[in-house]
């Protein structure tokens, strides 16, 4: 078997979690994080990180409600799916996404300490920065979700 290079993404309104994973192992890992600005993916960013990892397939998570009716998102992601296929010439695949972002939260979940001592004080900027950190790399980890999921029911 050819080992294929699979690139898997989470569309999101303002950032796109990006996945890379491989056939061979079924095994994908957390990317980066793409911004969209004004309805419009960084495409540079993303032509960049398709130039270095080289996927031979994409995969991109299409919400779905729990009861299996399409999210009001899914028109920009099936149009951001087109764009990804005419752009790049390569297979483009979707798979349902539903609580892709959940499982990913339960993934980045750590352990609380619990403490009697105080944690030293912290501006309220550095809490809003850390905030939105972890949300970039939650991205990542729902794209990586949605790919191991692909590996593992489609192919």
């Amino acid at each position: 078997m050819l080992i294929q290079s699979v690139m898997g993404f989470d569309y999101g309104t303002k950032r796109i979690g990006i996945a890379i994973g491989q056939t061979i192992t079924a095994t994908a890992y957390p990317l980066t994080t793409v911004l969209v600005k004004n309805q419009q993916p960084d495409w540079i960013h993303l032509q960049t990180l398709v130039r270095e990892w080289q996927p031979q397939v994409l995969v991109v998570g299409m919400p779905l409600y729990a009861n299996g009716s399409t999210h009001v998102i899914a028109i920009a992601v099936q149009h951001f799916t087109q764009q990804l296929a005419t752009r790049y010439q390569l297979p483009v695949y979707t798979i349902n996404e539903t609580l892709s972002s959940v499982a990913a939260a339960e993934k980045m979940a750590t352990p609380v300490q619990l403490t009697t001592e105080k944690a030293p004080h912290s501006t309220l900027k550095s809490k809003h920065s850390k905030k939105k950190n972890n949300r970039k790399g939650l991205d990542a980890v729902a794209a990586q979700i949605i790919l191991e999921t692909w590996l593992t029911e489609c192919l």
